[in-house]
């Protein structure tokens, strides 16, 4: 674990309204940073307010908060990392003989450049599989970039297994991953999020 989670205690909890910009920010930077190295997953600039907002109003997308910012209540800080997670399973990718309805699905996940290489997305993956596991599902399950070799490499460690490709002209994604479900102690940060059952 990077140094950083150790002088700056951490905290996962569900986005507000008030937090759009902030993920807005954390998003477009990220999509920037992946286009820099010629990585096409995410629309350049980020995302727009009608991509974000639903995940809000849903209460489908967790942040993740330095707790030494809210020291500072005069400069709002943007999150450290962001994750949406949900029951949505996107139909042009998993089939009806994937069982949709067996895992939760990873979306948006994010972590601020600053905070890179601290661990911070494994430990918001392990997170996702302890609440896929919590709500009684067998799997985790993601799509991202087909032609993003480093970050499919990044799940296979993260322990996914590559299920398919599916190969789209119009989408970015279709690389398939997934891993069972697992009851995972998270110790990066503080789980303030609520243990309720996600639904879709």
């Amino acid at each position: 674990m990077h140094p950083n989670t150790l002088l700056h205690p951490l905290t996962l909890r569900r986005a507000e309204a008030a937090d759009l910009e902030g993920v807005l920010t954390l998003l477009a930077d990220t999509a920037e940073w992946l286009y820099s190295r010629g990585v096409r997953q995410w629309p350049r600039g980020g995302f727009g307010p009608e991509r974000i907002e639903p995940l809000i109003e849903e209460r489908v997308l967790f942040l993740l908060d330095d707790e030494l910012s809210f020291l500072s209540p005069d400069e709002p800080a943007p999150p450290v990392a962001t994750i949406a997670l949900d029951g949505h399973a996107d139909p042009e990718f998993w089939t009806p003989a994937d069982d949709p309805a067996a895992g939760l699905y990873v979306h948006k996940l994010a972590v601020s450049r600053a905070w890179s290489g601290s661990g911070l997305g494994e430990a918001l993956l392990d997170w996702a599989g302890a609440m896929a596991y919590g709500s009684g599902l067998t799997w985790l399950r993601l799509d991202c970039a087909k032609e993003n070799p480093r970050l499919q490499g990044y799940y296979r460690h993260c322990g996914f297994h590559h299920l398919r490709t599916v190969d789209l002209p119009h989408r970015a994604s279709g690389a398939l991953f997934q891993r069972p479900a697992e009851d995972t102690a998270i110790t990066a940060f503080r789980d303030l999020s609520s243990a309720e059952l996600i639904v879709a």
